[in-house]
């Protein structure tokens, strides 16, 4: 039902009339240096694309690299231990893997997961006239950078953590309550990145309100200091032939780019459904915000005046 050619979240087999698998794979190098929370984000960062796609996640399998000649067994462990401890929360099982030798570690699961064919959600499911709704802060990539420069707060990594372990089960299930048919994770490309795909499947235009958008405590001045990381800079020239930017700065417009890891949920809803879905969410202890609207077009992003929202929650 959902391969290659979309660019989606994850791929979909159908099963029955009333039964469809949901299959996606992701892993990621260490982001912190706890290695149970390297595990718990890596392992949230990969059941994402799941609910991305509407669906719910069963079992996964495990994907390890590993330095054993300079790593020790015990910090393996501790990786595994904090995926465990999110695949719990998360209501899956995770039924094996496999390991290879490599200088550098790296982490992730193979994750299977079921959807009702009717509920699938995907880039180019937005309609005309839905409002955008976004359920995380972006910044992630910025943070992350900084945090391997050893130049955060401990503030604002608590922060970033706090957001990549927030699983996407709600924001998905939200979604569909809602009757939103179009949705994407927002990870390596970015919001802009991940925006434009979605528009271009869809045939519409994007028109977003930056002043909307919330960014996560302490991402503006790292990325001003130059702590961006190379996929961020690659996204931005991406895009940017695609984007209206009316007067945008070039910070802001690198922030929109960002390639975050663990990022919230991107999905459209029909307008008269925005502010109960929102409050749903803030009762849920979910940041959603309502970015911008999509309207006919040839798959194009259109910024409106304003510079991004700095996090209020902390």
């Amino acid at each position: 039902m959902v391969g290659t050619n979309s660019g989606d979240d994850a791929a979909v087999w159908r099963l029955s009339e009333n039964r469809a698998l949901v299959a996606t794979i992701d892993f990621i190098t260490p982001l912190v240096d706890d290695p149970f929370i390297w595990g718990q984000i890596a392992a949230t960062n990969a059941v994402s694309d799941i609910y991305a796609m509407g669906g719910d996640p069963m079992f996964a399998l495990n994907l390890v690299g590993w330095n054993s000649e300079q790593l020790p067994e015990e910090l393996l462990v501790e990786v595994l231990r904090g995926a465990s401890s999110k695949a719990e929360e998360a209501n899956f099982i995770i039924a094996g893997g496999h390991s290879v030798e490599d200088q550098e570690p790296k982490y992730g699961m193979c994750v299977i997961g079921e959807v009702h064919p009717s509920k699938i959600l995907t880039n180019n499911g937005l309609r005309n006239q839905d409002v955008l709704i976004l359920t995380k802060p972006i910044g992630l990539g910025i943070i992350t950078t900084a945090i391997k420069a050893q130049a955060v707060s401990p503030a604002v990594l608590q922060n970033a953590v706090k957001t990549m372990l927030q699983l996407n089960k709600h924001a998905k299930d939200t979604a569909l309550k809602y009757g939103a048919t179009g949705a994407t994770d927002v990870t390596g490309f970015g919001l802009l990145g991940h925006l434009l795909k979605m528009v271009k499947d869809s045939r519409l235009q994007a028109v977003i309100q930056p002043a909307n958008i919330p960014l996560l405590s302490g991402a503006s001045e790292l990325a001003e200091a130059g702590l961006v990381p190379g996929g961020s800079k690659r996204n931005l020239q991406w895009v940017e032939p695609f984007i209206e930017s009316n007067g945008q700065n070039e910070l802001d417009l690198t922030l929109l780019a960002d390639a975050q890891t663990s990022g919230g949920l991107l999905f459209g809803i029909q307008p008269d459904k925005v502010d109960q879905a929102i409050a749903d969410l803030t009762q849920l202890n979910i940041q959603a915000t309502s970015i911008g609207t999509v309207k006919p077009g040839t798959g194009t992003i259109k910024l409106d005046k304003g510079h991004l929202a700095p996090e209020s929650r902390e």
